[in-house]
């Protein structure tokens, strides 16, 4: 039967792959991989690993509305395998957190492919880590969002990480500090290229789509 893998390849850093996630991207028969406008992060976090595979490219463009592609994308997954080979879909941090692996996933299922997720290191995890920022402590809550804070929420939790944040961050600012957290915008998290800001001035200026925001109620500067 055919079947596709969904591996975890982790916020950037191609150690923090998982060791079963290598092995499946190293015994699979096809490696298909997520593209937009052509550029493929994951490809490039994973390319040590997979230059002897046979690929295939999806194209799903950032901040578009994927909803074609996805089916589109499953087609090519079903008539690209054989019955008896299985491949790997590389995307960033965890499958199962806001990933294109799960509206994939969906699509294949309705195809009759089998699928399963491998975990990996989701990039709020690993941002929390390079800024030595906890994420919860005992008897906290915590709240992931995908960019807009639902303020009620916010007002019950501990800490948040808000991951997307380009396009309302000055919003997203003025309700952490209304609220009194302070915070953190880690960039390109454990990336060649990462940074880590503090200040409200510097966060503003920054654009990177690879970013997210790490706040709390008693983070010490």
């Amino acid at each position: 039967m055919k079947k596709l893998y969904g591996i975890g390849i982790g916020p950037g850093d191609k150690e923090l792959i998982t060791m079963k996630g290598y092995r499946l991207i190293r015994e699979c028969h096809v490696v298909f991989i997520p593209e937009s406008n052509g550029e493929s992060l994951a490809g490039r976090i994973a390319e040590d690993y997979i230059k002897d595979k046979k690929l295939v490219r999806l194209e799903f463009p950032m901040g578009d509305d994927n909803k074609e592609n996805y089916i589109k994308a499953s087609k090519v997954v079903e008539e690209t395998l054989s019955d008896d080979e299985w491949g790997v879909f590389l995307t960033l941090g965890d499958p199962m957190v806001y990933s294109t692996f799960l509206y994939l996933m969906a699509e294949l299922e309705k195809r009759h492919v089998e699928t399963e997720s491998i975990p990996g290191i989701s990039s709020f995890t690993a941002a929390a880590s390079r800024a030595k920022l906890p994420i919860t402590l005992r008897g906290e809550n915590f709240y992931l969002c995908d960019g807009d804070i639902n303020e009620d929420i916010l007002k019950t939790v501990n800490t948040i990480c808000i991951l997307k944040t380009t396009k309302n961050k000055e919003g997203i600012l003025d309700t952490l500090e209304r609220n009194s957290f302070k915070y953190v915008y880690v960039k390109r998290c454990t990336q060649g290229d990462e940074k880590i800001l503090y200040t409200r001035d510097e966060i503003l200026k920054d654009r990177d789509y690879i970013s997210l925001i790490i706040g709390g109620r008693e983070i010490n500067d």
